[in-house]
């Protein structure tokens, strides 16, 4: 075997072990002894990062009086993997952990540590006979043993829910759901800690994983490797991802990305962090299972295909299929920012005219010709050409093809100090996203004061849906109904105001929820009455932006104008406790009075009354 040959086996051994991360299908309950069985026969060292839990949980199984613990969440949240380390931690082999039991029992001081591997595994029969003695540990009655269990949150329910027939499990049992409902990691009487790993922040996590994996051992033969200097697309990717300490762009706007999902409520287990990273190292359309080995490099640049391996077109999936990539959690979120579908004219005009237009070429340059590998190649500006001559229509939706694929770079590439004038979030469905991120969530989580244009902009979008009227209001929060009817469409007769300074008990604001540290919208009508709060996710928060700026109620999603119809219900139904508290004697006048609001030029609408006398 020649050095070079050599070299190349070495290296990879790495990339192969990589691609086990990636999108290839394998039984999930088996995904953590697949990637430990792998470890141990190309022995390589594992992927290590810090964890968010570990050192507590540790600490407690340390302690003099330790507690039970459940680790519960979706799959791929780590449950088996944090079992695994403090199994190992305290002396359990790793011979042992990988047998087929599905309890393993070890020493810890003078009890005996009990490790669950996963709940849902535990036949009927099984759950019956264990559960009563799980359950006289965490009741305290039982301090010879002590027990680590990892289930899914549903399945964690519906099995104490199956056991709990025996009259004693019913107060664990309520515990057990009362520590999920209520998000809570402990209950006083109860010796029991309970971990949601489904908490964890994929924003937070992302950065640690892809640090463990570009600082990997492993890819220290790549600097002996012939390959890496001749358009290696493996390489080329790491190095992008990794950046430089002055230029970390596409890392900062993929965490940006990651953090985004989060604050709208869709959560990435580690499990997909892992297989992002090895998607976007790894991926291209013609390798086999869509990823990448280093036997298959030289083919690649041979075939002149390298640019089909873009890191910025594998972070969406793009070089799967379209039925594996829709049924992939992480790229099924990621795709759902629209990168690469959204554009502007301004960007379309420098991919598609920069090269002619004297206005525009300093742009294209910077943007495009600056990356011979990924942006403007040969062939992209032989099909750019092709395009603008109106050659075949087969080449035209070749070259459109291609444009999406440079707007995706584009969003991971323009400059920090570019992305206002070149409006970067124009290349997503969330044209608000910068802002909501930046000039909202930061500033709330910094507990700093969010800037008035935003509460205006968002109140303004509020009393749009709540009238259904194009008004300019921002000072108030505008009640109105049809007459009895609060859902309408369009609402004239009013029925209050709420201010938006505070003023006598009222006030509308936007606050940070500190137990979630995400953005709510927060009505207070006196100060007796119990506030409403309004999550304020980004699809919200970019739909009551639109609608401020002139977009029809349900131009951008349904489901938010029927959330934030909801939330109007609400703010009804605590008004009406106001008013029943506030009302006085009637006093025998033969009127009503009936407030109507009117729409002067400037869109600014205040109530008239009419008096209707029976």
């Amino acid at each position: 075997m020649s050095i070079n040959s050599q070299i190349l086996c070495e290296t990879s051994k790495w990339v192969d072990f990589l691609r086990q991360y990636g999108p290839i299908s394998r039984n999930g309950n088996m995904y953590d002894e697949v990637i430990q069985r792998t470890l141990q026969r190309k022995k390589l060292q594992p992927i290590t990062f810090e964890t968010e839990y570990l050192g507590e949980l540790l600490d407690n199984f340390r302690s003099a009086l330790p507690k039970s613990v459940i680790l519960t969440g979706t799959a791929g949240d780590g449950k088996t993997y944090y079992c695994r380390q403090i199994w190992e931690e305290f002396g359990g082999s790793i011979d042992d952990w990988q047998k087929d039991s599905k309890i393993q029992r070890l020493v810890l001081n003078d009890r005996q540590l009990v490790v669950i591997k996963d709940l849902s595994e535990l036949t009927l029969e099984e759950k019956q006979s264990l559960l009563p003695q799980v359950a006289t540990a965490i009741l305290g009655k039982d301090t010879s043993k002590v027990y680590l269990i990892a289930a899914n949150d549903g399945q964690l329910v519906e099995a104490w829910t199956e056991a709990a027939r025996i009259k004693e499990l019913e107060p664990v049992r309520k515990a057990i759901e009362d520590l999920l409902v209520g998000d809570l990691r402990e209950l006083d009487g109860f010796q029991i800690k309970l971990y949601n790993l489904s908490r964890q922040s994929a924003a937070v996590l992302f950065p640690r994983i892809l640090k463990a994996v570009l600082e990997h051992p492993g890819w220290s033969n790549c600097n002996q490797c012939a390959y890496q200097n001749q358009g290696c697309p493996i390489w080329q990717n790491k190095q992008r991802l990794e950046g430089t300490n002055a230029d970390r762009t596409t890392r900062e706007r993929l965490i940006n990305l990651l953090e985004l999902c989060e604050l709208n409520q869709m959560h990435l287990p580690v499990r997909q962090l892992l297989l992002l990273i090895a998607n976007t190292l790894l991926g291209h359309p013609d390798a086999g299972d869509k990823l990448l080995t280093c036997r298959k490099v030289p083919e690649i640049i041979a075939a002149e295909t390298t640019s089909l391996a873009s890191l910025y077109r594998n972070i969406f999936g793009e070089n799967l299929p379209e039925r594996r990539r829709e049924s992939t959690e992480v790229f099924k979120v990621l795709r759902g920012f629209g990168i690469g579908a959204e554009t502007s004219n301004q960007i379309d005009n420098i991919l598609i005219c920069g090269a002619d237009d004297p206005e525009l070429q300093p742009l294209y340059t910077d943007l495009l010709l600056s990356d011979p590998f990924y942006g403007a190649d040969l062939k992209y500006q032989a099909q750019q050409r092709s395009y603008l001559e109106g050659d075949a229509a087969k080449r035209r939706e070749e070259f459109l093809s291609v444009l999406q694929t440079q707007r995706q770079r584009l969003f991971f590439t323009i400059p920090n100090d570019q992305t206002t004038n070149m409006k970067l979030w124009d290349l997503t469905i969330f044209q608000y996203a910068g802002e909501y991120l930046n000039g909202l969530c930061k500033v709330l989580q910094e507990d700093e004061k969010i800037p008035k244009s935003i509460t205006s902009r968002l109140i303004r979008g509020l009393n749009r849906i709540f009238t259904g009227l194009l008004v300019n209001n921002q000072d108030e929060l505008l009640l109105a109904t049809s007459g009895s009817y609060s859902q309408a469409r369009i609402s004239r007769v009013y029925e209050e105001s709420i201010s938006v300074a505070r003023k006598r008990g009222e006030s509308v604001s936007v606050e940070l929820d500190k137990s979630r540290k995400k953005p709510i919208l927060v009505v207070n009508l006196a100060s007796a009455i119990k506030p409403i709060r309004f999550n304020l996710t980004l699809t919200r928060y970019e739909y009551l932006s639109r609608v401020a700026e002139g977009a029809l109620p349900s131009s951008f999603s349904q489901e938010c104008y029927e959330d934030v119809l909801a939330f109007k219900t609400q703010v009804f139904k605590q008004l009406s406790v106001r008013q029943t508290s506030e009302r006085e004697d009637e006093d025998g006048e033969e009127a009503m009075n009936i407030r109507l609001l009117e729409v002067n030029s400037a869109g600014i609408a205040s109530e008239r009354t009419l008096e209707v006398y029976f």
